[in-house]
């Protein structure tokens, strides 16, 4: 995350107009995480919002980006080098940046993204979906950071961000930075009337 503190920070508000999503290299076992996908990449090319996200043809990363493409919409992938071979890297999409590194490609998309949304996926999904709320909190970045909780996958996420509060490790106000919808147009909404706390801090003290 130390590549990250180079970015300069964002107004307040930013009306959504490219986003990066994060989301599984699998389709999961249920339906409704692949429908999700799909009709998150139709909602982004009917409103003219472009994707970035990690380059990938496989699970749900190649839904959304199918499902955007279909519409002609702008799907940009930043992959590491790593990852780039034919059974993983989508060959269609608008624009394709290959990192050396996966700390490399986060500052990639850091840059060229006005806010963060996650939909199902795995280690690497919490792994970035954390990353930026703790950009957030740093106040380093100022952009919003969303959750689709499809099917309620991250309710147990979200409990437990409930438990770091009430026993001290997370301040209130630094957990209400997370945007959290089941439905796409209230979560982008949501996500376009963000405001970034006035005064983020890491850590409370007893009492305060």
């Amino acid at each position: 995350m130390s590549e990250m503190l180079a970015n300069s920070n964002q107004s307040e508000s930013c009306p959504l107009k490219k986003v990066a999503v994060f989301c599984g290299a699998s389709l999961g076992f249920n339906e409704a995480y692949r429908l999700d996908a799909i009709a998150l990449g139709e909602f982004f090319a009917e409103k003219g919002i472009s994707m970035v996200y990690g380059g990938g043809k496989i699970g749900m990363m190649g839904a959304i980006a199918d499902a955007m493409l279909r519409l002609n919409g702008e799907v940009i992938g930043v992959i590491p080098h790593l990852l780039r071979h034919e059974e993983v890297a989508h060959a269609d999409i608008s624009e394709m940046h290959v990192s050396k590194t996966m700390s490399e490609r986060k500052v990639t998309i850091s840059k060229m993204v006005d806010g963060y949304i996650a939909l199902a996926g795995g280690f690497g999904t919490l792994d970035e979906i954390f990353e930026a709320l703790t950009l957030g909190q740093l106040a380093i970045e100022n952009k919003p950071v969303g959750i689709l909780n499809t099917n309620g996958f991250f309710d147990a996420l979200l409990n437990q961000l409930d438990v770091m509060v009430k026993e001290g490790f997370l301040r209130a106000e630094n957990r209400k930075m997370l945007i959290v919808s089941n439905s796409i147009p209230d979560l982008i909404d949501k996500m376009n009337a963000y405001q970034a706390p006035k005064v983020s801090k890491l850590v409370d003290t007893v009492g305060s």
